[in-house]
């Protein structure tokens, strides 16, 4: 082992024998290899729900293959071949899981995009990863997208998977599909493990994404370790509602079912969840922190505005909830109140848990970080979440808590096979099988973060305590959003900062569900500005048309972002930042941490505002 400082350590993870059900990565040997092995398992157990005309309907993994080789002749007929990329920017839907499917049968390389993201930057991506075919999901995402047709010069065709009218230079897949028939198909093609399978293009420390680089051995090797920390059974139910371009979503909730032959419905959107959950009734959900944040911010909601006696239940049941879960996870003792976890689970955890559909039995939780006091409310209550870390360029996992011993306030330990260690500066490195090729072109930026030895450097600082592993922050500073979307905010205040109106500005949003701003503006500029706006003197003065004014400019500036990288509220400070209030440094930077506690009562406002409405 190659020692990294005093306080590197390796860490193995004991394999535990592999679930009969699992078809593992040698058998699968490539993406769609794993498909048609479990096709050829199970081919009439329900693969996919999704809902169509009031009603959920149901897919056989027969019917999917079936599908999937009619897709392929469609692009075969194209003229795509191995090592052609396609794109798609879909909405998590069966269509989705065709064309890609499809694609990769062919052996070309596949590049999901955000449904959410700016057109611009969508055509940027495009160009950049050098896409013959672009799915979109209907013709009005086609109307954004073609004034910027001049810059993907490379892309051939244009699909639009809705039935509606997909507009000029586009066609619908409904009547693309007619011209197709059996033997349009030919047959798969024989993918090596080590091909690259595809491109995620992740937000980097400038205004341009990185494009990840993924081989089917490093997704295939990932989801099967991970299944063997957290295993699905073949009669699970996941609700898939996280995008299907997140890699979290993409191996979790997507190759993980196939692996395990388990069944995945497609939730109509995050307004719907809350139905669906009700009428798809998951035993399994793969998400991130903020949906058990909005869970617990109901529940708080609710105490508050109910009568104490309820508040007082609550916390009861949460402690003895918590105490039992200690206990079976061997880090407790039994207490005499353990005898009253039956009757507080059936009058405060079973109706928390019935809003969830009643059948949830653990959820797997990552993207960013989950709050401790957040984990331990929600597993007091019956739902036993494992707290994970990983980023794409790990495929993405790298560890997980397991049932059997899970620390929610850790990401857990290192998944099987994987090597970390601690740098000298308190680095966390990756080395394993899931590891990605690189960057697609561009070798510089890959040097710098996986080294000669193969070490991937994560760029979080990190410290393991028996064997589990805590990230403590960040090498070079990245929000993480309550979405698992990652902000370089260095990059968002220079650009900002180029107004002369602001004369400094931080931007939070640390696991929150968007990004705010702390700004103080330069007061000669603001009266300079605001002339004949009707705005008051001071921009600090809290008024909602001062904020208006002050977002409205911040916008302008981040428009060459990321769809992601926008700044939702505003707070204007009265006083500039100095180093003798100390916060500023000696070089006249922010010290990020001092500045946010300094104005945690204006940050949580902030947040607090739009509480409702993000709810």
């Amino acid at each position: 082992m190659e020692e990294g400082g005093t306080e590197a350590r390796l860490i193995r993870d004991a394999a535990p024998p592999a679930a009969r059900w699992l078809i593992d990565a040698a058998e699968a040997r490539s993406l769609h290899g794993l498909l048609r092995a479990r096709a050829a398992a199970t081919p009439d157990n329900v693969a996919y729900l999704e809902r169509q005309g009031g009603v959920w309907r149901e897919s056989t993994w027969a019917s999917i293959l079936s599908e999937v080789d009619r897709w392929r002749g469609a692009l075969r007929r194209l003229g795509l071949t191995v090592g052609d990329h396609v794109a798609l920017r879909c909405e998590s839907r069966v269509h989705w899981v065709f064309f890609e499917q499809a694609a990769l049968s062919l052996g070309c390389v596949v590049v999901p995009l955000y449904v959410s993201d700016r057109p611009e930057n969508v055509a940027w991506i495009v160009n950049h990863a050098e896409a013959r075919v672009l799915l979109l999901e209907d013709g009005a995402m086609w109307d954004d997208l073609r004034p910027h047709a001049a810059s993907m010069p490379r892309l051939e065709a244009v699909l639009v998977a809705e039935d509606s009218d997909p507009g000029a230079g586009a066609r619908s897949t409904r009547s693309w599909l007619a011209d197709t028939d059996a033997h349009d198909a030919g047959d798969p093609h024989a993918a090596d493990p080590d091909e690259l399978a595809t491109i995620v293009y992740t937000s980097g420390t400038t205004g341009c994404p990185k494009g990840v680089m993924l081989s089917h051995r490093n997704i295939l090797d990932n989801c099967e370790l991970g299944m063997r920390r957290l295993p699905l059974r073949r009669d699970d139910v996941l609700l898939s509602f996280l995008p299907m371009c997140h890699a979290l979503e993409r191996t979790c909730g997507y190759y993980a079912p196939m692996m395990a032959g388990a069944t995945v419905a497609f939730a109509r959107s995050v307004p719907d969840l809350p139905e669906d959950l009700r009428e798809v009734r998951p035993t399994v959900l793969i998400t991130v922190p903020r949906i058990f944040e909005r869970v617990h911010g109901k529940i708080r909601a609710r105490l508050a505005d109910g009568p104490a006696w309820r508040e007082r239940l609550f916390h009861r049941a949460v402690d003895v909830g918590w105490s039992r879960f200690l206990r079976v996870q061997g880090r407790g003792s039994w207490r005499p109140a353990h005898v009253w976890g039956p009757l507080l689970d059936r009058l405060v955890g079973k109706p928390m848990r019935a809003r969830l559909g009643g059948r949830i039995e653990g959820a797997l939780c990552g993207g960013a970080a989950l709050r401790f006091d957040v984990a331990r409310v929600i597993i007091a209550l019956g739902i036993e979440v494992s707290h994970a870390y990983g980023l794409t360029e790990c495929s993405p996992g790298v560890t997980m808590n397991g049932r059997e011993d899970n620390r929610p306030e850790t990401v857990g330990q290192p998944l099987t096979g994987s090597e970390i260690r601690i740098a000298d500066d308190g680095e966390l490195c990756v080395r394993s099988t899931s590891v990605m090729l690189g960057y697609w072109r561009d070798p510089e930026a890959t040097a710098r973060v996986i080294d000669a030895d193969g070490w991937l450097h994560t760029g979080d600082l990190a410290r393991i305590d028996d064997g589990f592993v805590t990230i403590t922050g960040r090498k070079k500073e990245i929000i993480v959003l309550a979405t698992g979307t990652k902000v370089p905010p260095d990059d968002l205040e220079a650009s900002i900062m180029r107004d002369p109106l602001f004369e400094q500005i931080l931007i939070v949003g640390e696991g929150r569900p968007f990004l705010a701003a702390l700004v103080f503006i330069e007061p000669d500029a603001w009266e300079r500005q605001t002339r004949g706006h009707g705005l008051p003197a001071s921009p600090a003065s809290g008024d909602e048309t001062s904020e208006a004014f002050i977002l409205q400019r911040i916008s302008r500036h981040l428009s060459g972002f990321t769809g992601h990288a926008r700044v939702r509220r505003v707070t204007a400070v009265p006083t500039p930042w100095t180093v003798e209030s100390g916060l500023l440094t000696p070089t006249l930077k922010p010290k990020r941490e001092r500045i946010a506690e300094f104005y945690v009562d204006e940050i949580e406002r902030m947040y607090a505002s739009c509480a409702v409405n993000d709810s």
